[in-house]
C-alpha cells in the first residue's frame, strides 16, 4: 500500500522548484503556477481547465524558462511552436492520454504580425471546456463525413504583448518582466535539473490519483467578487489547494483576488468597453452632462487611450455616436446623444444617467478613490 502524500508540503516542493529557475512579478503568481503545475494531472476532474499565459512587453524576461520549468513538472508535456491546429487536435484526441501543450511564441499566431489564425484560437477556445470538440471534415469527395475531434487539453502560452480577449479571459495571466540586477537565480541546466522536475512530477501523479474522489466532488468556495469567468478559471485551482490542505487554500484565495484584480485592470476587453471605461473613469467624472465637443477633447488627449489614433484617425463625432449606440440606457434605448443647454448656446452631448446602465454591466470596477473632475468641467453639472 502506497503511503499518503502530504499534498501541501508536495505542493511547496513543486513552488520551490519554481523559485530556484524562475523570477515571478508576484507571490501569487508562484501560488498560481504551482497550482497550475497540480490541476494538469487531475485534468479530468474538472469541467474546464484554465490556460496559463506568461506574457511581457520585451523578450528576456523568462517566460521560455518558465515553460521549461512548468514542462518537467506535466503530464506528457507536448511543446508547440508553429504547431498547426490540426496537428494540435489530432494529437489531443489521439486516444493515448491527453498531452499537456506548452505554445511558445504565441505572439508569432496572434500578434500583430501574425496572419489569420481563427482555426487555431477556435481551437484554444473550444479546448477550455470538457465538453469542447473541433469538427472537421474527413475524407475524399462524395465520401466526407463530419468527425468531432475532442479539445480538451491542459495549455500553458507564453509570448510578447497581449491575446485575444477569448484567450486572455480563459487565462491565469503572469506577466513577466526582467529580471533586476539584484534579482538572482540558479542556472537552469537540462540535464541535471530535468530529472529533478520528472520526480516531482511522478510524485504530482501519485498524489493526484490519492486526492482524485475528493476532488472531483469538490465545490470550492469562491473569494467574494470572483464570478462567472474568473471564478470558471479558478476553480480547479482552489480545489487543487483545497485538497492540499496546509496554507494553500488561503494561499491560493489571496493569489486569486490579486491576480483576478490584476487581469481586470490591464485588459479592459473590447474597444467598446475600453470607451465606457475612460468615459467613466477619466471624463465624466463628478458630472451629470457634457458637450460631445468636450468629450472627445478629452479622450483625445488621453495619453495612455488609443482615442487620438485609432485605425490612424482621431475619434470623431460619427464614430462616438455609433460606438456608444451599441449600448443601451436603463430604458432599453441605445445611447445616444442629447441636447445640454450652456450659456447662451444649445448643444449636442451625453449624460451620465445615459451611461450608468452600460458602466455597471461592463466595465470592471472603478478605481477605489474617484478622479477629480478635469479643469473646465466643474460647472457643466
Amino acid at each position: 500500500m502506497i503511503a499518503p502524500i502530504d499534498g501541501a508540503a508536495l505542493l511547496d516542493e513543486v513552488e520551490a522548484f519554481h523559485r530556484r529557475f524562475n523570477v515571478f512579478p508576484t507571490e501569487a503568481a508562484f501560488v498560481a503556477v504551482a497550482l497550475w503545475d497540480a490541476h494538469a494531472h487531475l485534468l479530468d476532474c474538472f469541467d474546464s481547465t484554465p490556460r496559463v499565459a506568461f506574457l511581457s512587453p520585451e523578450p528576456g524576461s523568462g517566460k521560455t524558462r518558465a515553460l521549461e520549468i512548468v514542462e518537467t513538472l506535466v503530464p506528457q508535456p507536448m511543446t508547440a511552436v508553429n504547431a498547426s491546429a490540426a496537428a494540435l487536435f489530432r494529437s489531443v484526441s489521439a486516444g493515448a492520454g491527453k498531452p499537456t501543450i506548452l505554445f511558445d511564441e504565441i505572439d508569432t499566431v496572434f500578434g500583430p504580425k501574425a496572419g489569420d489564425n481563427e482555426e487555431l484560437r477556435g481551437f484554444l477556445n473550444a479546448g477550455h471546456r470538457r465538453t469542447g470538440v473541433t469538427y472537421r471534415c474527413i475524407g475524399d469527395g462524395g465520401n466526407q463525413t463530419v468527425q468531432a475531434f475532442p479539445s480538451y487539453c491542459a495549455v500553458a502560452v507564453a509570448g510578447l504583448g497581449s491575446l485575444p480577449d477569448t484567450i486572455l479571459t480563459r487565462s491565469v495571466i503572469i506577466r513577466m518582466r526582467r529580471r533586476a540586477r539584484n534579482e538572482k537565480v540558479e542556472p537552469f541546466r537540462a540535464r541535471t535539473h530535468e530529472a529533478q522536475g520528472h520526480k516531482l512530477r511522478d510524485r504530482l501523479a501519485a498524489w493526484a490519483e490519492q486526492v482524485r474522489g475528493s476532488v472531483m466532488d469538490a465545490w470550492p468556495t469562491m473569494p467574494e467578487g470572483v464570478s462567472d469567468r474568473p471564478a470558471d478559471v479558478w476553480e480547479p485551482l482552489l480545489a487543487i489547494a483545497d485538497a492540499a490542505g496546509g496554507a494553500w487554500p488561503e494561499r491560493a484565495r489571496a493569489a486569486c483576488l490579486t491576480l483576478v484584480k490584476a487581469s481586470q485592470a490591464n485588459d479592459r476587453g473590447s474597444v467598446g468597453v475600453r470607451l465606457l471605461t475612460d468615459l467613466r473613469d477619466h471624463v465624466m467624472v463628478g458630472i451629470d452632462r457634457l458637450p460631445t465637443v468636450a468629450i472627445l477633447d478629452r479622450l483625445n488627449a488621453l495619453d495612455d487611450a488609443p482615442w487620438a489614433d485609432l485605425h490612424g484617425k482621431p475619434l470623431d463625432n460619427r464614430r462616438l455616436s455609433k460606438m456608444l449606440a451599441e449600448y443601451v440606457t436603463s430604458e432599453n434605448e441605445p445611447i445616444a446623444s442629447r441636447n445640454i443647454k450652456t450659456a447662451g448656446s444649445v448643444l449636442k452631448g451625453y449624460y451620465a444617467a445615459d451611461l450608468h446602465d452600460a458602466w455597471q454591466r461592463y466595465c470592471p470596477p472603478p478605481p477605489e478613490s474617484p478622479l477629480p473632475p478635469l479643469p473646465g468641467t466643474e460647472n457643466l453639472a
